[in-house]
């Protein structure tokens, strides 16, 4: 099979973990006789810097002309600290979002059974973990209308979302709730926002097309809470924008570490896959990123975008063993030996 991949490595970090996850594709490419045709392409500052633009067109013509994108991480610190900076890497995220009509981010929360102990929260809170938090991408508080009123001293950020914006998320949080527990938790501040009561009033027209799924719905400052006391009651969660983007971030900690998390941006065009950290810009060139979240991203791209379940799993089994082995990088070696960026990824391919 022959499969073509757009490659948008970013910054930071984001050449480095990439780079172990084109190994472990790569591996897998020849173990299961695939053609993988990788197109490299700028976004974020690097992207920025070459050409002023932080989603150049060229970019978005490779990502529309590919299967599916494998993307890194975005941000630099020379933007972060420059509060009036005009043009900013994270603004090429939001725009190929747009442009590529990426509506759904799928960002699963599990444990791994030799990481445990590792999570901040305790074994018997945790165990048996396995939920997905799909979060809307392209409406809400980031893409309303914003600015600041004449004295400069007040400012404004628009949150708006129109019905069909909410029905094509639910629709999708629906069918992965019928593959799975058939449980869907609606996320909102019903009690305070209209745009959540308009969540609100959407999902419950919609439960009489899934009458097997349980449908619940809850604020989203109980389900912050609940989610680091009963994440395991939690099947599938459905929720806005801003609320997705703190919440995901949230359950992330469940496993141990936020180099282990995968995710996908799905849409109208190609999907994307990345992992769930930023460009962590202080471990760029030190060799200690971890990949794994990159390389698990792979694997949701091998099963989602290709329809390669064997693939998808001979990557998943191979980082359970390396975890199980040990080798892994400082942020999970504890007290024992740490692996660079470079030699889990060598390690990992040659696995395969």
């Amino acid at each position: 099979m022959k499969l073509n991949i757009a490659l948008l490595a970013g910054d930071g970090i984001g050449p480095e973990v990439i780079a172990q996850a084109v190994k472990v594709c790569d591996a897998i490419a020849v173990k299961y006789n695939h053609e993988i045709n990788w197109t490299s392409a700028l976004t974020g500052a690097c992207a920025i810097d070459d050409c002023g633009e932080p989603y150049p067109d060229s970019t978005h013509e490779v990502c529309l002309a590919a299967d599916a994108v494998l993307f890194g991480a975005i941000g630099h610190p020379k933007y972060d600290n420059d509060p009036k900076a005009k043009i900013r890497p994270e603004q090429g995220l939001l725009k190929m979002r747009q442009k590529l009509g990426l509506f759904a981010n799928v960002r699963p929360t599990f444990t791994f059974p030799s990481l445990i102990d590792n999570s901040p929260l305790k074994r018997e809170r945790i165990e048996g973990t396995d939920l997905i938090i799909l979060r809307e991408l392209t409406g809400g508080i980031y893409f309303g209308e914003r600015g600041r009123k004449d004295d400069g001293n007040t400012a404004f950020d628009t949150c708006t979302y129109t019905r069909f914006e909410i029905q094509r998320l639910a629709k999708m949080g629906f069918e992965i709730a019928m593959t799975r527990g058939k449980k869907l938790c609606c996320v909102d501040k019903a009690n305070v926002l209209e745009t959540s009561r308009l969540w609100r009033e959407t999902v419950q027209d919609m439960e009489k097309d899934y009458p097997e799924v349980t449908v619940s719905y809850e604020f989203v400052d109980a389900v912050a809470m609940r989610l680091v006391q009963w994440p395991n009651s939690y099947d599938v969660l459905i929720t806005e924008n801003l609320f997705g983007d703190i919440l995901t971030d949230e359950a992330s900690v469940i496993s141990g570490s936020m180099g282990l998390m995968p995710s996908a941006s799905k849409g109208l065009h190609t999907s994307l896959y990345e992992p769930i950290h930023g460009s962590y810009p202080q471990a760029t060139g030190k060799d200690i990123a971890n990949p794994l979240a990159t390389v698990l991203s792979a694997a949701m791209m091998f099963e989602d975008a290709f329809g390669l379940q064997a693939e998808a799993d001979a990557i998943r089994e191979v980082v359970n063993k390396s975890l199980a082995e040990g080798i892994v990088t400082e942020d999970l070696s504890g007290k024992n030996k740490a692996y660079g960026t470079n030699a889990v990824g060598d390690w990992l391919a040659k696995n395969i």
